[in-house]
């Protein structure tokens, strides 16, 4: 492992002028990030192990501590947050939400650099970090988050099952994408007389949705069922207290 630094130190202020910005990692023919570690949860793992680093203004980060909460399993799986801000140097612990409460880094960077000497992928959040292990398992939000969901046996004790079998090819084959007003359109009529999206039952969906509801702001107004089925997951504290509107684009607005 190479000679990183190991203090509860706070990373000095975003200086893009000093570090440039941040770039993000891919490969030559293929546009999406460099996620480099898709490892998973164990099954029936001890409590304490695992700890994820996440970021309040991310949907990604959010999917999963939102899978975390519903899963009940904030006593055994602990998170903590970046800075909200990032240079060349990535994501990194200010004061703002405090140290690396795990290993005293500085720079998320410095756990993946501690996984793997010269690592050269994509520095992401959420990151799923291993204390037995003192590595990285994995920044594939989307398995992380089913991992919460189903890998955690006595420990979990949860409050809505969200990647039941019965429904796991509904859940993935559902397109959530919201970056047209008729992909809304059409997920509002979807949920007219509808509770959630998915066999009426709270699932892995309704997170991957209301992470980008949320995100919307005032628009969200035009679609009134959309609307509604957000207000209601906002009522429930796994998505109300895992959400920081003020770290969205519309820090002014709230489902409140």
């Amino acid at each position: 492992m190479p000679n990183l630094p190991r203090s509860s130190r706070l990373a000095s202020p975003v200086d893009t002028a000093a570090h440039g910005e941040y770039r993000i990692s891919q490969r030559p023919d293929d546009p999406r990030p460099l996620y480099r570690f898709t490892g998973h949860v164990v099954d029936d793992p001890q409590p304490g192990r695992y700890h994820i680093y996440a970021g309040w203004f991310c949907p990604w980060s959010q999917r999963v501590t939102i899978a975390r909460a519903l899963a009940g399993l904030e006593d055994a799986v602990t998170v903590s947050y970046v800075d909200n801000q990032r240079d060349g140097r990535g994501w990194a612990f200010r004061e703002r939400y405090g140290p690396d409460p795990v290993n005293g880094f500085t720079l998320l960077r410095h756990a993946y650099e501690a996984t793997e000497e010269g690592f050269d992928g994509h520095v992401s959040v959420p990151t799923l970090w291993d204390r037995h292990l003192a590595r990285v398992v994995s920044n594939d939000f989307a398995g992380i988050g089913i991992d919460l969901a189903t890998r955690f046996g006595r420990l979990a004790n949860p409050v809505a099952e969200t990647y039941p079998e019965a429904l796991r090819e509904e859940i993935e084959s559902l397109d959530l994408s919201i970056g047209s007003p008729a992909r809304l359109a059409a997920l509002d009529e979807r949920l007219a007389g509808r509770e959630y999206l998915v066999g009426g039952v709270l699932t892995e969906a309704d997170i991957r949705l209301w992470v980008h509801l949320a995100r919307l702001g005032p628009s969200l107004a035009d679609h009134p069922n959309l609307l509604r089925y957000a207000r209601a997951l906002y009522a429930i504290p796994a998505f109300r207290d895992t959400t920081d509107f003020t770290t969205f684009a519309h820090p002014d607005w709230t489902l409140a």
